[in-house]
Formats: C-alpha cells, sequence, structure tokens
C-alpha cells in the first residue's frame, strides 16, 4: 500500500493544536487495529497513513486529549 504523501479528506482527522505525539504520545497508533495511523516526521503529530479504516474508534475514545476524530459516513451510522 502506497503511504499519503499530502493531506486529503479521510475518516480519521487529527487536530495537531491538540495532538500531544511530539511530547512522546503514540495511544492512536498503539490502539488501532489496522496501523493505518502513523507520527510524522516532519511534525511530529499523528495522521492516518493508509485510507483502510474499519470505523472502530479505539482511536478516537483512547485519545488523552481528544485530538483525534473519526468521521464515520452517513451510511454506516
Amino acid at each position: 500500500m502506497p503511504l499519503a504523501s499530502y493531506q486529503t479528506q479521510v475518516p480519521v482527522v487529527v487536530d495537531d493544536a491538540k495532538c500531544i505525539a511530539d511530547k512522546g504520545c503514540t495511544v492512536c497508533v498503539d490502539v488501532c487495529p489496522l496501523d493505518v495511523l502513523r507520527i510524522s516526521d516532519m511534525t511530529g503529530k499523528a495522521y492516518m497513513a493508509y485510507d483502510e479504516c474499519w470505523y472502530c474508534m479505539p482511536c478516537e475514545a483512547d485519545c488523552p486529549t481528544g485530538a483525534v476524530t473519526v468521521n464515520i459516513p452517513y451510511l454506516l451510522r
């Protein structure tokens, strides 16, 4: 699978202002069962590297700062 080289509309959105991955937090990356979240080498913040989300939501539920939002498509709600 190719890595995303630019930001697109993806199901998992991380608020950079709230994300503390640059301080060592990797909770969202660790709890993702599909391993689609990564920590950016450039910004030090979390982002969605692969668009393969199952909408299981542990990344959003376990984020200590509430920086992660999972946008569930209307037809899956």
